[in-house]
């Protein structure tokens, strides 16, 4: 097929009618759009209503506000309120709201009355009460709600300076990874000789008494003693058992060499005397002392 220098936008176009064939380039000269068609100039024939659009500027948050206002911006004295005056200018105020929005001016309407109302009854003579007392000054309830008010708008612009989230600051969101890692803690050489004082003092409390067998002799001993005896006429009990003693024989070696003396003394073999009570015991053979 031979090229007409079409291009696919626009064969596309021709295909199907629901496409916009409109170059994209008239975007940056039209003034808009209208039903998907470009508009290079304003319509003749274009209707606006007249409240079509409308700004509002709130600029006072209710009547006492604007009282506040018009007190303070002439450097008044809250509780010497010139009443005529304040009343004129508040007045004038409200006449321009009302003829804009009426039930705006509602609420402003009633503080108006009030303000005439205090304005007429500080124009009538003072009469003294009952009990003699000048009566209340009718600007005292009003001066009071304006020494409150002003102590709440002081409170809530002190509150709007503080940071707030969305108009000063943004609040971020962050992904840790966190990984806890137990800390080992460090070890002193008082440490290590404390745990191995507590690891010598467990063993000592485990320690395994071990019970061994000892072959002893009573005929074995008996022989000894008779040898010992053998060369001398008698001998004292205690020297009897003193080599013993010497060479660190256990116990039960001394008790097998007594039993070995009481053995040979029942076989008169041998002969145990002692002269008196608490004297020295004496231990001697049967048979050298019949020789004798």
């Amino acid at each position: 097929m031979a090229q007409s220098g079409v291009s696919a936008a626009e064969m596309q176009a021709l295909v199907d009618p629901k496409v916009d064939s409109t170059p994209n380039v008239v975007d940056s000269v039209a003034l808009a759009r209208l039903y998907g068609e470009p508009l290079f100039s304003m319509p003749q024939d274009l209707y606006i209503p007249p409240d079509a659009l409308e700004v509002f500027l709130e600029t006072f948050q209710g009547p006492l506000d604007l009282l506040l206002y018009l007190i303070r911006k002439q450097n008044f004295n809250v509780l010497d309120i010139p009443m005529a005056e304040v009343t004129q200018q508040y007045l004038s105020y409200v006449e321009q709201i009302r003829n804009q929005n009426l039930e705006l001016a509602g609420e402003y309407l009633l503080m108006a009355a009030m303000l005439i109302e205090i304005k007429s009854r500080m124009l009538l003579p003072i009469k003294k009460t009952d009990t003699g007392e000048e009566p209340d000054d009718p600007r005292a309830e009003l001066v009071r709600r304006l020494l409150e008010y002003e102590q709440m708008k002081l409170a809530a612009q002190k509150l709007n300076e503080l940071p707030q989230i969305g108009r000063d600051f943004q609040r971020t969101h962050a992904f840790m990874d966190l990984s806890v890692e137990r800390m080992l803690p460090d070890v002193s050489p008082d440490d290590l000789r404390q745990a191995w004082l507590d690891i010598m003092r467990r063993a000592s409390l485990n320690a395994h008494h071990r019970i061994t067998k000892e072959h002893l002799s009573v005929r074995e001993h008996m022989t000894l003693i008779l040898r010992r005896l053998g060369d001398v006429r008698f001998m004292e009990f205690t020297e009897l058992f003193n080599e013993r003693i010497k060479d660190g024989d256990t116990v039960a070696v001394i008790v097998v060499h007594f039993l070995a003396m009481l053995e040979l003394a029942r076989e008169t073999l041998l002969e145990i005397t002692q002269a008196e009570p608490y004297a020295p015991i004496y231990v001697r053979l049967s048979y050298i002392s019949a020789a004798a």
